[in-house]
């Protein structure tokens, strides 16, 4: 007999959604926290250079573009679970 685990396949970055396979295990809270910082940062640069680009050079659909993708950075890590927050993780021994 098969377990349920062996039949669930492997994927690159199988902590991203909102569903964790049995595979994976979830990112620890400092990973989080890193994936945080550095995505906000980015977020903000980009932001900053969408609105240099708007205002101050006259390109508007560059400008958007960045906008755009600066928010999607900053909001990139939440779709992680982070290890140990789910209510059927053990406690630590």
């Amino acid at each position: 007999m098969v377990d349920e685990e062996e039949q669930e396949p492997l994927r690159f970055g199988g902590e991203f959604g909102p569903k964790r396979g049995v595979n994976s295990t979830g990112v620890s809270l400092s990973t989080f926290k890193t994936l945080v910082w550095v995505s906000n940062i980015g977020g903000l640069l980009l932001v900053a250079i969408s609105l240099e680009l708007m205002f101050i050079q006259k390109e508007f659909a560059w400008g958007l573009g960045c906008l755009v993708a600066g928010t999607l950075i900053a909001l990139f890590p939440s779709n992680y679970e982070i290890k140990g927050m789910g209510e059927d993780d053990e406690p630590p021994e």
